[in-house]
């Protein structure tokens, strides 16, 4: 998590307060690291991080947006901001529906 902070720090992102939440609690066997901030005005913001070495797809853009939801409806909240930071090759498709849904996509190629 340590790294995360000062990637977002970096990014001029700070968090008053970053949990993680396990994917598990939201009923998925997704393999992603779900955190939970609140932003200095009080809004939260989610940071999702993928790692894998297979492609990013479409399909899975979708279910990681549908993710989003269940944590929505998990802390029975509003998320403002939404972050994804991949760690894998991404399709542009995929990128592009993220971004349509009001996702912020940082992509680091392995």
């Amino acid at each position: 998590m340590k790294a995360l902070v000062e990637y977002l720090n970096h990014k001029n992102i700070i968090f008053k307060s970053l949990q993680e939440i396990l994917p598990k609690e939201l009923g998925s066997r997704k393999k992603v690291s779900l955190y939970l901030g609140v932003n200095l005005k009080g809004y939260y913001a989610l940071v999702m991080e993928v790692e894998k070495k297979s492609r990013v797809l479409r399909k899975e853009a979708a279910e990681l947006i549908l993710l989003h939801e269940k944590l929505e409806k998990y802390i029975d909240s509003k998320i403002t901001k939404k972050y994804i930071l991949i760690k894998a090759p991404l399709c542009s498709h995929a990128k592009a529906m993220l971004e349509e849904n009001g996702w912020k996509v940082w992509y680091e190629e392995r």
